[in-house]
C-alpha cells in the first residue's frame, strides 16, 4: 500500500513559464533607450558567459559569499555589457538596475499553455500545492503578475532558502512546510538532475517534464516522464488511489 499523495510540488521556469524573448534581445532593447546600437547575437554570447562565469565563482546568487540576487545579477549584466565594449559605468548601472526591475513584468515572461489548467485540475482533486525553485526573491512578483501566485501555498526560491536544487536540504524545507512524509509529495520539474533526481533522492515521486523530447536518461522510466502538464493530473491521481 503506497502512501497517498497530498502535496505537489512545482518547478517553475521553464516548466510553469518561460522567458518570453531571448536574452540577447532583452538587453540590447535596454540598451538601445540609453542610445546604444549592440548585437542581439554578441550579446546573448557575452550573456551566456558572464552567467557561466558567475554561476561558477557566486553559486546560487553568491549568498555564502555575501552577495544577494540583485548584487549578484547587476554584476551579471554589468559583465555582460562590459565584453561588448562597454564602459560608461553609470550607463552600465542604469542598463543593469532597469533589466533587473523589467523581469518582472509579465510581458517578459510565456505561461505554457497547459500550466494554468494542470494546476486547478491539480487543486480540484484536492492535492496542495507549493513551489521549489532555483530562482531569486523576484519570483514571488513574477507569479503573481503572471496570475499563477494564488495556486501556491508556499514558495521556497533558491536565494531566500540559502541553498539551491540539487541539494537534498531545498527539498527537505519544503517537505518541513508541507508537514508530511516524503512518501506523501510529488514534485514536477524540466531538469532531470536538479528536479528529477534530487528529490527522488530524499524519497519525494519526481517526475520529469520532457517538453521536447530531449532526455534520453535510461533511469527515468516511461511513467515517471510527462511531455505535458496535462498529462501530470491523471498521473497523480494513480497515485492517490493505490
Amino acid at each position: 500500500m503506497r502512501a497517498p499523495l497530498r502535496w505537489v510540488l512545482w518547478d517553475v521556469k521553464d516548466t510553469l513559464l518561460k522567458v518570453r524573448a531571448s536574452v540577447g534581445e532583452q538587453y540590447c532593447k535596454e540598451a538601445e533607450r540609453v542610445g546604444l546600437n549592440l548585437s542581439p547575437v554578441e550579446v546573448e554570447a557575452a550573456f551566456r558567459q558572464a552567467y557561466r562565469h558567475h554561476s561558477s565563482r557566486y553559486p546560487n546568487y553568491g549568498i555564502a559569499q555575501g552577495l544577494d540576487g540583485r548584487s549578484w545579477w547587476m554584476r551579471v549584466v554589468r559583465d555582460t555589457f562590459c565584453q561588448c565594449r562597454v564602459q560608461d559605468p553609470a550607463l552600465l548601472n542604469t542598463m543593469a538596475h532597469n533589466l533587473y526591475q523589467n523581469f518582472c513584468n509579465a510581458e517578459n515572461w510565456e505561461v505554457f499553455p497547459d500550466s494554468q489548467k494542470s494546476l486547478e485540475r491539480c487543486s480540484s482533486l484536492g492535492l496542495e500545492l507549493g513551489v521549489v525553485s532555483n530562482f531569486d526573491s523576484r519570483l514571488e512578483e513574477i507569479l503573481r503578475v503572471c496570475g499563477l501566485l494564488s495556486h501556491f501555498r508556499f514558495l521556497i526560491t533558491s536565494e531566500e532558502a540559502g541553498i539551491a536544487k540539487p541539494s537534498p536540504a531545498i527539498f527537505d524545507q519544503a517537505l518541513h512546510k508541507c508537514g508530511v512524509l516524503a512518501a506523501n509529495v510529488a514534485h514536477i520539474g524540466d531538469h532531470y538532475v536538479n528536479d528529477y533526481l534530487a528529490s527522488r533522492s530524499v524519497g519525494i515521486h519526481g517526475f520529469l517534464l520532457d517538453r521536447h523530447d530531449k532526455h534520453s536518461q535510461p533511469d527515468v522510466p516511461q511513467e515517471h516522464r510527462l511531455s505535458s502538464l496535462e498529462e501530470l493530473p491523471s498521473l497523480l491521481q494513480q497515485h492517490m488511489h493505490s
